[in-house]
């Protein structure tokens, strides 16, 4: 598994695409956001995410279902998951214990899973407070699920502006007190 993060417009998205087209395994894009059809603005980058892909690819949109979604490929697939911060967000109204169990949910159905698994995710919080109660829930559970995947990836690559690194060899776990 593959852990691909960094801020927004960093191109973590086309990496993870890159590192799937040249895998030379079927690939099969999950996408966990909104349909959101007022908002054009979405509407548009869905529609670059679809450009780039090639038609080969599958795309399932799972929603929340992301963990019984895993189950269904084998090893000679690759699973992009694109992205894990729009999957918190669709949780965000989850109280504490459910939450709970949907990260273990997710969590045993990626180390199931016998794909190869690239899941992209979003870098928030880098210095910036949220200025609400939800913004400062997002930043928490997908901070501390990020951290709960890394130890089950091969890779953890950090991109930032449309640059990408591979920061596991170079890096050392922070220690839980």
């Amino acid at each position: 598994m593959e852990l691909i993060t960094g801020p927004s417009r960093s191109g973590k998205s086309r990496w993870a695409e890159h590192r799937a087209g040249n895998s030379g395994l079927r690939v099969h894009y999950l996408a966990t956001g909104p349909d959101r059809p007022d908002d054009q603005s979405w509407q548009e980058r869905l529609r670059r995410h679809q450009e780039r892909r090639p038609a080969s690819w599958t795309c399932t949109e799972v929603g929340l279902d992301l963990d019984a979604t895993l189950d269904r490929f084998n090893a000679g697939d690759l699973v992009l998951i694109d992205s894990l911060g729009t999957w918190v967000s669709r949780a965000l109204e989850d109280g504490e214990l459910a939450w709970q169990e949907r990260c273990s949910m997710l969590l045993a159905g990626l180390r199931r899973c016998q794909a190869r698994v690239l899941l992209v995710s979003e870098q928030v919080g880098w210095g910036v407070v949220p200025s609400t109660a939800i913004g400062g829930q997002f930043r928490d559970r997908l901070g501390s699920l990020e951290e709960s995947i890394v130890p089950f990836c091969s890779h953890l690559w950090l991109v930032v502006a449309g640059r990408a690194i591979d920061i596991l060899p170079w890096s050392e776990s922070v220690p839980r007190f």
